[in-house]
C-alpha cells in the first residue's frame, strides 16, 4: 500500500489576456513537475486568463479564450496521467464564479467555486464574480461543446465537493478562504480530507510576508494535514506584485517553498508527503477527532487513480524547514526591481528616463533601477532563457548578453540632472557620483531659459511680473514661480523620452519614471503634473523613512559610497532662490511636519481609519512626551487641511508600486471624495472642545496639587518664603508634567 506522494506547486508570471503566454507557462509547469516525480499538480489563482482581467470579466470573449485553453491542456500529451487543477472564471446559470477545474486524462473531474470573495485593499472580486453559497452541494454544469469534444463529457459535477482518489482525498480552498475566519480547510480536514490546495492572488505589501506564511502553517497544525499554498508573481498589469511565496505546509510545518521575488515567469517546487504521517497526526489529536466523528460530509468525487506508487520506500518526506523572511530594506530592493522588469519588457519600450535630482527620492528610484539590472545579469548566468530574450528584445540586439549591471544600465537608465538658478551645485555633483557608480547614461541641463520664456508669455498678456518671496513677491506668486520649473520638468521628461533613444542610435522609446514617495503624495506636498507624473512609479508606495533605510541598505549591498552624502543632505526641492550658493529651502520646513509625523499621520488615516478627532485621541497620548495637547491639535489640524486641500492632485497620480498599507492611491485602493470641505469645523471643534476639557482638568489637578504641597509645608521652617518664591516654579513643572 502507497503512504508517500509527490505533489507539485507552480508560481506563475501570468499577464491579464495573454491568453499564448498563459497557456505556454501553465504547460511549462505541467511539464517541470512531471519531471520531478509529480502526480499532481497545482497552480495560482484565475491562471488561465490573468487575475487583472477587471472588467474583462464582464465580456464572454474572456470566458470563449479561457475554455479553448482549457482545450487546448486537455488534448495535449503533457497532461497525461496527471491529475492537475487550473483557475480559471466560468459562468453558470448566468452567474459568473471564480472557479478551479480538476482534470485527469481528458476528463473535468470538479469544477469547485470559490465561495468567499476578497474586497479589502485592492480588492473587487464582487465586481465581477459571486460567491457559490450551497455548502456541501454539486450542480450539472453543461460543458461547452468544445470541450465535450475532446472528453465525451455532457456535464461535470460543479460545486462544493472533494476528490477522493485510491490513496487519499483531495480538497480545495481559493485564496481568501484561507483568510477568512470561518475558513473551509476546517471542515475539509474534519472530513478526512488529507490534501488541501489554495490557488491563490496574493500582493505584496511590506513587512506583511509572515502573514501568508503563517495562515498556511496554522491551517493544517489545529487539524493535520498537508495544505498547498500556489500564488502568482509579478506585474500582471496593475500597480500590485503578487509576490510568490508558493508552498507546502504538513502538519503545521513548512516543507518547501519558493522565492518571494524572481524574475522568471514559471517555477515549480515539490514535496514529498507520508499520509501516514496526516493520519498520525489527527488521531492523537482527541478532541479533533470527536469532532470529525459528527462532522458532515462533503461530496465525494472518486476517481481510480493513485498519488502514491506500492514502490515507494526510497522517496523521503520532506522534513519542516526554517522560513528565513527578506527585511523591509531587501523587500524595496527587490520588488519594485522586479515589477519594473516585468512592465518594460511587456510595454514593448527600450528603457527608463529618470530625472535624478540627487536628493533620497530619486536615487532611490535609480538604485531600484540597477538593482534591477543586477538581477537580471544574475538570472541569465543562472541559464534563464526568458530573461536572455527579453533582453535582447528591448535592446533590439540579437546578440547580446548582459554580464555587467553597470554596463546593462548604461544600455537601460538615462539619466538627467535638471538644473535651474535655484539648484546647488552640491545636487548637481551628488547626481553625478551616482549616475557614475550606476553606470546610467547621464546628462545635465539647464532649464532658465525655458523658465524666462514662459515667465515672458505671462508678463507679455499682463504686464506683471512674479517674484519670489525672498525678493517682495507675495505667496501666490512665490508658489507659482516654483511650479513653473517642476512642469517644465515633466514636459522635458516626455521629450528626451521620446528622443533619446534616437540621439543614441537605437529604435523605440523610453518610460518616464516618477520619485515621489508616498508620504509627499498623501500630504500633497508635490506639483501637479510635475516630475510626480511619469509613466510608473516603483517608490510611490514606500515612505521616505523606509526609502532611506533602503538607501543605507544599498550603499553596502552595491557599493554606492556617493549614498552617504545624498542620505546626509537635507531634503530639498530647490526651487527658491539660493542664498550665497547655499539651499535656504527644506520639505520638512515647506510641509510644516516631519516625514515621520507624516508616516504617523497616514497610518492612522488610512490603516487604523482615523478622521480628525480619533486622529487627535491617538496622537495626544502617543505623542504627550514631547506635545502639549494644544500642539497635537495643531498638527492634527494642519495635516487634515493639507490633505483636504492636495487630494485632487491622488485622481492623477503616477501609477506607482504597491507596497504600504497607506498608499493614498486614488485610483482602487483609498477611495475618497477628492473636494472635501478644508476648514473641516465640525471635527475640528471637536478636537478644540478636548483640548479645553484637558486644559481644565489640568487646572483642577495643579490647583489640588499647590494645596496638598501647601498643607505639607505648614509648620516648616521659612515656608512662607519657600512657598512663595517656587510657586512659579513648582505650578509650570506641574503643568509640564500633567500635559506629558
Amino acid at each position: 500500500m502507497g503512504r508517500k506522494v509527490t505533489v507539485a506547486v507552480c508560481t506563475l508570471n501570468q499577464w491579464a489576456l495573454d491568453f499564448e503566454g498563459n497557456l505556454s507557462r501553465i504547460l511549462q509547469s505541467i511539464q517541470e513537475a512531471k519531471e520531478m516525480g509529480a502526480l499532481y499538480r497545482t497552480g495560482p489563482e484565475l491562471e488561465i486568463c490573468g487575475y487583472s482581467c477587471e472588467d474583462h470579466f464582464h465580456e464572454s470573449d474572456t470566458y470563449l479564450h479561457s475554455w479553448q485553453v482549457l482545450a487546448e491542456l486537455l488534448k495535449s500529451a503533457t497532461c497525461k496521467d496527471m491529475l492537475i487543477d487550473v483557475g480559471m472564471p466560468i459562468q453558470h446559470r448566468n452567474v459568473v464564479y471564480n472557479c478551479r477545474v480538476a482534470f485527469l486524462n481528458k476528463k473535468i473531474l470538479l469544477i469547485r467555486p470559490k465561495m468567499l470573495l476578497c474586497e479589502d485593499g485592492n480588492y473587487r472580486e464582487s465586481r465581477w464574480f459571486s460567491c457559490w453559497t450551497k455548502e456541501r452541494q454539486v450542480e450539472d454544469y453543461f460543458l461547452p461543446r468544445m470541450i465535450t469534444a475532446i472528453t465525451n463529457q455532457t456535464t461535470v459535477p460543479i460545486g462544493d465537493a472533494v476528490i477522493s482518489t485510491k490513496d487519499t482525498c483531495i480538497g480545495f480552498e481559493i485564496c481568501e478562504e484561507l483568510w477568512n475566519p470561518q475558513s473551509r480547510h476546517i471542515p475539509l480536514s474534519l472530513d478526512g480530507v488529507e490534501i488541501i490546495s489554495n490557488g491563490s492572488g496574493s500582493y505584496m505589501e511590506l513587512r506583511k510576508a509572515y502573514v501568508t506564511v503563517d495562515l498556511v502553517k496554522s491551517a493544517t497544525f489545529k487539524s493535520g494535514g498537508a495544505y498547498l499554498f500556489s500564488n502568482l508573481r509579478g506585474c500582471d498589469g496593475q500597480r500590485i506584485y503578487f509576490n510568490g511565496f508558493s508552498c507546502v505546509a504538513v502538519n503545521g510545518e513548512i516543507v518547501s517553498r519558493g522565492l518571494q521575488f524572481a524574475l522568471h515567469d514559471v517555477e515549480v517546487i515539490t514535496a514529498v508527503i507520508d499520509l501516514e504521517d496526516i493520519r498520525s497526526y489527527r488521531t492523537q489529536i482527541r478532541s479533533r477527532s470527536h469532532l470529525a466523528a459528527s462532522n458532515t460530509p462533503f461530496p465525494r468525487i472518486t476517481v481510480d487513480f493513485s498519488l502514491s506508487d506500492d514502490d515507494d520506500v526510497h522517496l523521503i518526506a520532506n522534513p519542516p524547514i526554517d522560513w528565513k523572511y527578506l527585511t523591509p530594506e531587501e523587500e524595496i530592493e527587490l520588488g519594485p526591481a522586479c515589477w519594473l522588469w516585468d512592465y518594460l519588457r511587456r510595454s514593448g519600450q527600450g528603457g527608463f528616463f529618470l530625472p535624478l535630482s540627487g536628493g533620497v527620492d530619486s536615487t532611490s528610484t535609480a538604485c531600484i533601477v540597477f538593482s534591477m539590472c543586477t538581477q537580471i545579469c544574475d538570472s541569465i548566468q543562472k541559464g534563464e532563457s526568458q530573461v536572455l530574450y527579453d533582453v535582447r528584445k528591448i535592446l533590439c540586439q540579437s546578440d547580446y548578453t548582459p554580464s555587467d549591471p553597470m554596463e546593462l544600465c548604461n544600455r537601460l537608465l538615462v539619466t538627467c540632472y535638471m538644473a535651474s538658478e535655484n539648484s546647488s551645485q552640491e545636487t548637481k555633483q551628488r547626481a553625478l557620483q551616482l549616475a557614475s557608480e550606476i553606470g546610467s547614461y547621464h546628462f545635465p541641463i539647464t532649464i532658465d531659459a525655458a523658465v524666462s520664456a514662459v515667465i515672458g508669455i505671462f508678463t507679455a498678456a499682463t504686464g506683471l511680473v512674479p517674484k519670489f518671496r525672498s525678493n517682495g513677491g507675495c505667496a501666490r506668486q512665490n508658489l507659482a514661480l516654483q511650479n513653473i520649473q517642476a512642469r517644465l520638468r515633466m514636459v522635458l521628461s516626455y521629450l528626451f523620452a521620446q528622443l533619446m533613444l534616437w540621439a543614441r542610435g537605437r529604435p523605440g522609446g523610453l518610460l518616464v519614471l516618477g520619485s515621489s514617495n508616498v508620504d509627499e503624495a498623501l500630504r500633497g506636498y508635490m506639483t501637479k503634473y510635475d516630475c510626480s507624473s511619469a509613466d510608473v512609479n516603483p517608490i510611490g508606495g514606500i515612505s521616505k523613512t523606509d526609502l532611506k533605510s533602503f538607501l543605507q541598505y544599498a550603499k553596502n549591498r552595491f557599493f554606492l559610497p556617493s549614498l552617504s552624502e545624498i542620505l546626509q543632505a537635507p531634503p530639498t526641492a530647490e526651487l527658491e532662490p539660493l542664498t550665497d550658493g547655499q539651499i535656504t529651502q527644506t520639505d520638512e520646513q515647506d510641509m510644516g511636519m516631519t516625514y515621520a509625523e507624516l508616516s504617523e499621520f497616514g497610518r492612522l488615516r488610512k490603516t487604523q481609519h482615523c478622521g480628525p478627532f480619533s486622529m487627535f485621541q491617538k496622537l495626544v497620548h502617543r505623542w504627550s512626551h514631547k506635545c502639549t495637547p494644544q500642539e497635537v491639535a495643531e498638527k492634527v489640524k494642519h495635516f487634515f487641511r493639507c490633505y483636504a486641500i492636495n487630494r485632487h492632485k491622488m485622481t492623477v497620480l503616477t501609477p506607482s508600486y504597491h507596497a504600504e498599507t497607506y498608499s493614498p492611491d486614488d485610483n482602487r485602493y483609498d477611495h475618497r471624495p477628492f473636494l472635501y470641505r478644508v476648514h473641516w469645523n465640525w471635527q475640528f471643534k471637536a478636537i478644540d472642545d478636548a483640548v479645553a476639557q484637558m486644559s481644565k482638568e489640568k487646572r483642577i489637578i495643579t490647583r489640588e496639587g499647590d494645596r496638598a504641597q501647601a498643607n505639607q509645608d505648614i509648620g516648616k521652617p521659612n515656608s512662607t518664603s519657600a512657598t512663595v518664591s517656587s510657586a512659579p516654579y513648582n505650578m509650570r513643572g506641574d503643568r509640564k508634567a500633567v500635559l506629558i
